[in-house]
């Protein structure tokens, strides 16, 4: 490998571990440059910004572990400390998402299909993320498509999770439209007092 390139590759893996991200800001960031969390989604709702961040953190580290490998080989991308920039950006990346996350929960509100399929997101990209390392007797052809895959499975959760809270969405609409049509009683003057029966006294 050329000498410009090793010593480009490792500045470049130490750039997207290292970059600052402000996760606890959902939107309202300058710009995208600014927002390393979810910069496709820069000022839009919680939900939007952890789609996002699933996906673009996601990317980050599979990005970091191709350096690793083409730096050291499928063989050796995981001997000794060769993964540590890999297993950096995987605990940075787990801080990152964490505060998206918990917005997005917010944001589901008191559904509980949509906060169940929140948690299966979640749980889905940190076994992608975890499974980012080569696996012994693997092919390049295998890896990368590997690899490849979460981003189906992440986009079709999202997809799942947009279409239920849609439904629930239009369920809260018809019953606040049904309580708004529905007519209010008007006061009902009140019966007349009985009147009371003077008790014969006895003598």
């Amino acid at each position: 490998m050329p000498t410009r390139l090793l010593v480009a590759v490792p500045a470049l893996a130490a750039a997207l571990v290292l970059s600052p991200a402000r996760a606890e800001t959902i939107g309202g960031n300058p710009g995208p440059e600014h927002n390393y969390v979810c910069p496709h989604s820069d000022g839009k709702p919680a939900l939007d910004c952890y789609f996002d961040a699933v996906q673009h953190l996601y990317t980050m580290c599979r990005n970091v572990k191709s350096i690793e490998i083409i730096e050291f080989g499928y063989d050796k991308s995981t001997e000794g400390t060769n993964g540590a920039k890999s297993e950096s950006c995987l605990d940075k990346q787990k801080q990152n998402i964490a505060p998206p996350y918990k917005a997005a929960l917010k944001e589901a509100g008191k559904s509980k299909p949509v906060q169940e399929a929140l948690r299966g997101l979640q749980e889905s990209w940190l076994s992608a993320m975890s499974g980012l390392g080569w696996h012994s007797g693997e092919s390049d052809a295998d890896y990368k498509t590997r690899v490849a895959r979460p981003y189906e499975e992440f986009t079709q959760r999202i997809e799942t999770i947009r279409t239920s809270l849609a439904e629930v969405e239009t369920k809260a609409a018809a019953a606040r439209a049904a309580k708004a049509a529905k007519p209010k009683h008007s006061a009902t003057s009140a019966p007349p007092a009985k009147a009371k029966t003077a008790k014969a006294k006895k003598h």
